[in-house]
C-alpha cells in the first residue's frame, strides 16, 4: 500500500513537472553552474521524468539536430561573432581610451563635466561596438580614478560608469537585439500560424535595431539630465576640473577632431547601411569587423613612416567607402543584360576597390601582432561566441522539453488569467523579466523566457517591434540590478579599494529607476519603437 501512495504521489505530481523544472533550472544557475550544461542537463532529467511518468513524447526532442544545425548556420546569427570581433579590436586598440580623454577635456571644465563625458563615450562605443563588459573596464580603469581624483562622490562616479557601460544593450547594433529579433522573428511566425495566416509577416534585425534607435537616445538623454541634475544642486558630488589644469579651448577641440571621426565613420558606416536598406546587418557586422580593424591599423602604425602601413590602411578605408556610396547609387550586380555602359564601368571599379582591401587589412593585423595583441582578439572572440551558442543549443533542447511538457499552454493560461487582458499580461511579463533579471544574465532570459511568452502575446496582438523594444530595455536593467548585475562585476573588479561595494549598488539606483522610466515612456508613447521601423521599411 505504501509503495502504491507513493506512486499516486509521484504521479499527482506528473502535470505540474513543467513548472517544476522551471524551478530546478533556477536552482541550478544560483547553484553557480554553467548555464549551458544546467539548461540542457535540466531538460534531460525532466524529459526522462516525462517518460517515466507517461506524459511526454520522445519526439518532441527528435528535431534537436536540425534546430542545432539551424542555429550554427543561421544567417542572422552570423553576425554575432562579427559584431563581437568589432568591439573587441575597438578594446584592444585603446580607441576608447582616446575619447575617454578628449571627452574629459572637452567637458571638464563644467560642472559634473567627467560624468557627462562618461555618457556620452559610452553611447559611442555602444554604437559602435555594443559589448557591456569592455566598456565598464575600460572606462573603470580610466575614468573612476580621476573622477575620484577630483572629488567626484564614489557612489555618483560608480553608477554613471556602470549605466555608460550598459547603454551597448540597447543602442544599435546589440547583439541583444540581434539575438532577440531571432527569437522574436521565429516567435511572430509561430503565432501567425497558430492564428491561420499561412502567409505570415516577418520581422527582422533590422527592424528591432530601428525601432531601439530612438529609445536608446531618450535613455542618454535621461541619463544626462540626471547628471546635469546632480551637478546643479549638488555641485560637491561633481565639482568641475579648474580651467588652469585644462589645455586651451582650441588645443582641446583639435585633439577632439582627430579622435572622433574615425568612431562616428564606424557607426554611419554600420548603423547607416543597416536603415539605409544597403547592408542587412550581418553584412553590415562584417564591415564593421572590417572597419574596426583599419582603424586599429591605423591608429597602430607607426605615425613616422606613411608607406610602413598607414598608407594600405588609408587607402583600403577609402576603399570601403566607395564602396558603401557605389551599392547606395548602383546596381553592382553581375551579368544583367539590361546593365548601362555607367554600371559596367561603376562594377568594374567597384571590383577594384575590392582588391585594394586586403592590403590594409593585412598591415592592420600586422601592427596588431606586433604589439602582441592579435592572438588575444581570436581568444576573446572565439571565447564569447561559443558561450553564446552553447547556451543556444542549451537552451534549444530545454525550450523542446518544456513544450513536450505542456509548459506552452501552462504559460499561455497563465497569461490569460491576469487581470486587465493584453495590457495585464504585458505588465506581468515585464514585472517577470525584471525580477529574473536580479538572478539570471540576458542571454538565458531571452533563449529560455522569450520563447515562451512572446508567442502568447503576440497572438494577443501586441506589435513585435515594439515587444521587442520593451523586452531590450528591460533585460538592459539586469545588467546593474544587484547581486548579480554583470556591470557591477565588472566595475567591482577595477574599481579601487576606497570604493565599496555598497558604493556602486547606491550609485546604480538612480539608473535602474531612470530605466523603468524610460521602459514606463516606451510603454505610454509605443511610437517611439514603431514609427521609425515603419517610415524606413513600410
Amino acid at each position: 500500500m505504501d509503495l502504491f501512495g507513493g506512486d499516486l504521489c509521484l504521479c499527482s505530481l506528473a502535470p505540474w513537472l513543467d513548472v517544476a523544472m522551471i524551478i530546478a533550472l533556477c536552482a541550478f544557475i544560483l547553484a553557480g553552474y554553467p548555464v549551458a550544461f544546467s539548461l540542457a542537463g535540466t531538460a534531460l532529467v525532466f524529459a526522462a521524468l516525462g517518460l517515466s511518468f507517461g506524459v511526454f513524447d520522445i519526439g518532441y526532442i527528435r528535431p534537436l539536430p536540425q534546430r542545432i544545425y539551424g542555429a550554427v548556420t543561421n544567417t542572422t546569427l552570423i553576425a554575432v561573432p562579427m559584431f563581437i570581433l568589432m568591439g573587441v579590436i575597438l578594446e584592444k586598440a585603446k580607441i576608447a581610451e582616446d575619447l575617454l580623454d578628449e571627452m574629459a577635456k572637452l567637458f571638464g571644465s563644467l560642472r559634473g563635466g567627467l560624468g557627462v563625458s562618461v555618457t556620452i563615450v559610452g553611447a559611442l562605443l555602444a554604437a559602435s561596438t555594443g559589448i557591456v563588459g569592455a566598456t565598464v573596464v575600460t572606462m573603470g580603469l580610466l575614468s573612476l580614478p580621476t573622477m575620484l581624483r577630483r572629488g567626484y562622490d564614489g557612489a555618483f562616479a560608480a553608477g554613471s560608469i556602470a549605466a555608460a557601460g550598459t547603454l551597448g544593450q540597447i543602442i544599435p547594433p546589440s547583439i541583444v537585439l540581434i539575438l532577440l529579433g531571432d527569437v522574436i522573428s521565429n516567435a511572430y511566425q509561430k503565432a501567425q500560424l497558430e492564428m491561420g495566416a499561412f502567409a505570415p509577416d516577418t520581422i527582422s534585425v533590422g527592424d528591432l535595431f530601428a525601432g531601439a534607435l530612438f529609445p536608446g537616445l531618450l535613455l542618454v538623454a535621461l541619463y544626462l539630465s540626471y547628471q546635469i541634475a546632480v551637478a546643479l544642486f549638488d555641485g560637491k558630488k561633481a565639482p568641475a576640473i579648474p580651467a588652469a589644469e585644462l589645455s586651451s579651448r582650441a588645443e582641446v577641440w583639435r585633439a577632439a577632431m582627430k579622435t572622433l571621426p574615425a568612431p562616428l565613420i564606424l557607426i554611419i558606416a554600420v548603423l547607416g547601411s543597416i536603415l539605409a536598406g544597403v547592408a542587412t546587418p550581418t553584412e553590415a557586422a562584417s564591415v564593421g569587423a572590417v572597419g574596426a580593424l583599419l582603424i586599429a591599423g591605423l591608429r597602430l602604425a607607426p605615425k613616422d613612416r606613411f608607406f610602413n602601413g598607414r598608407g594600405a590602411v588609408i587607402l583600403s578605408a577609402v576603399s570601403i567607402v566607395g564602396l558603401l556610396a557605389l551599392t547606395a547609387f548602383v546596381d553592382l550586380r553581375v551579368g544583367r543584360e539590361s546593365a548601362s555602359a555607367f554600371e559596367t564601368v561603376a562594377t568594374w571599379l567597384a571590383a577594384g576597390l575590392c582588391a585594394l582591401i586586403p592590403l590594409g587589412l593585412v598591415s592592420s593585423m600586422a601592427c596588431l601582432a606586433r604589439e602582441k595583441s592579435l592572438r588575444p582578439i581570436a581568444d576573446q572572440t572565439a571565447r564569447v561566441t561559443t558561450m553564446v551558442f552553447t547556451i543556444l543549443i542549451g537552451a534549444a533542447m530545454f525550450s523542446l522539453v518544456f513544450r513536450g511538457l505542456g509548459g506552452e499552454e501552462t504559460v499561455h493560461n497563465a497569461l490569460d488569467a491576469l487581470p486587465g487582458g493584453v495590457i495585464g499580461a504585458m505588465i506581468g511579463v515585464m514585472l517577470i523579466m525584471f525580477v529574473l533579471g536580479f538572478f539570471l544574465d540576458f542571454i538565458e532570459i531571452t533563449f529560455v523566457v522569450v520563447p515562451l511568452v512572446a508567442p502568447v502575446l503576440l497572438k494577443m496582438g501586441v506589435d513585435p517591434v515594439w515587444l521587442g523594444v520593451m523586452i531590450a530595455v528591460n533585460l538592459q536593467t539586469s545588467f546593474l540590478t544587484p547581486p548579480f548585475g554583470f556591470a557591477l562585476f565588472y566595475l567591482r573588479g577595477v574599481a579601487p579599494a576606497c570604493v565599496r561595494t555598497i558604493d556602486i549598488y547606491r550609485g546604480v539606483l538612480p539608473f535602474i529607476a531612470i530605466q523603468l522610466l524610460a521602459l514606463l515612456v516606451l510603454a505610454l508613447l509605443p511610437g517611439l519603437a514603431t514609427w521609425l521601423p515603419g517610415q524606413l521599411y513600410d
